[in-house]
């Protein structure tokens, strides 16, 4: 993994963004990275040090004067011990101190003392993103070689506020800090690689669907994972509640067909993932008007057809793509059912999974997959979904390997 072995040294700034800081930190770890931690005044007023200690298992630096950690200059060890620094949040403050090269406190010390590479994560107002105070000390820091990675634009903590100024999700940051690492040719570098994700929604009328529960966890950490590894990722999404993947070039969609039409659309590829739960069946004629109740009648019937098998186009198509990697969200007889799918379906192997309520994968945050083929079946143990998402993508890799461009 790039980050492995990697220290990072994590400024966290003041604002409410905060509380993502520690979830960067078990992200960073996860990928083999030690963190240590810096945190403002104004950070401490959001999250406790001791939280941050205890995630990163290492000592919280808080405090410019302190005598213990300052005895030996520690504002300058901190920022050449590390390999990275990161911070995230970085508030207008930080970032007005930083790009003037004032140094108050021990964060903008730090930076000011620092010579590795620095990325920073902003969080703040709309309108204090958009102050062009704001915008000439992002331009200067850009210019004396700090990157960046966000904002996002939502849904503020304020209320009825919204617009650009959310902090980046850790997973991007994450991602973000990979790329700031040389880690010479990668092994995907060149390869255009199609994934699907999440579900597909089929109208009944213009207020109801027919849909699953698929939260689409899966197949954006797989498109994200592809992606670190050079990939060229093209995503094409059912409708999910998650941030576009990092370094991804991702589209939306709604239905079956209109996935089977974008996925065709991208062809040729060197791969094509297909981890979206497609819905098997639509209304045949969706109502032009929302259904309404009438009392006595019952409820209408509704005649059902099948949806296009995107797995099996792509798996026979005229331009297929050297490897074909389908999903089998099953609940019942799960290999059978993935052995049956692997050689109706023209796929290269079949990634299987139980989606039953005991198996709860489908939605939740950790799965358990069976990879099918022709040779026979590897069983892989329980891991997170950003776990399955490396070790599949490694595997993408190696096959892709054998049958180089």
């Amino acid at each position: 993994m790039t980050l492995s072995g990697k220290r990072i040294l994590l400024i966290i700034g003041g604002g409410i963004a905060a509380y993502k800081s520690l979830d960067l930190i078990r992200r960073l770890r996860e990928r083999g990275a030690s963190v240590r931690c810096v945190m403002t005044a104004a950070a401490q007023q959001f999250v406790t040090p001791l939280a941050a200690g205890a995630l990163s298992a290492d000592h919280v630096f808080t405090d410019l004067f302190d005598r213990q950690d300052e005895q030996d200059v520690g504002h300058i060890r901190l920022s050449r011990e590390a390999d990275l620094l990161v911070v995230a949040p970085v508030t207008a403050d930080l970032m007005a101190k930083a790009a003037n090269g004032l140094a108050d406190d021990l964060a903008s010390a730090v930076l000011l003392a620092t010579d590795k590479k620095v990325l920073m994560a902003p969080a703040m107002n709309p309108r204090m993103w958009s102050h062009p105070a704001t915008r000439r000390n992002h331009a200067t820091l850009e210019r004396d070689g700090v990157a960046f990675v966000g904002p996002g634009t939502g849904e503020m903590a304020e209320a009825k506020e919204a617009g650009e100024g959310r902090m980046a999700e850790p997973l991007e940051i994450v991602a973000a800090a990979e790329a700031m690492f040389d880690a010479g040719q990668k092994p995907l570098a060149g390869r255009k690689i199609i994934v699907t994700s999440g579900p597909t929604h089929e109208p009944i009328d213009p207020v109801r669907y027919i849909a699953n529960r698929s939260s689409g966890k899966q197949g954006h950490a797989i498109a994200a994972a592809l992606a670190r590894l050079g990939a060229d990722v093209r995503l094409v999404s059912g409708p999910v509640a998650l941030p576009d993947p990092a370094g991804v070039k991702t589209s939306h969609v709604e239905t079956a067909r209109e996935m089977r039409d974008a996925v065709e659309a991208l062809l040729p590829a060197d791969a094509a993932v297909f981890v979206a739960a497609v819905a098997d069946w639509r209304t045949e004629n969706s109502a032009a008007e929302k259904i309404k109740k009438v009392a006595g009648e019952g409820p209408p019937s509704l005649k059902m057809i099948e949806n296009p098998d995107i797995l099996s186009t792509v798996g026979h198509h005229a331009r297929r793509p050297d490897l074909v990697v389908g999903f089998a969200a099953e609940t019942q007889d799960v290999l059978k059912n993935a052995e049956a799918k692997l050689k109706k379906k023209g796929a290269d192997f079949i990634v299987a999974n139980d989606v039953s309520p005991a198996g709860g994968a489908m939605g939740g945050d950790r799965n358990r997959v069976r990879i099918v083929t022709k040779g026979g079946v590897d069983e892989w143990p329980e891991m997170t979904k950003d776990q399955v998402a490396e070790r599949l993508a490694a595997l993408i890799a190696e096959r892709l390997e054998a049958n180089p461009t």
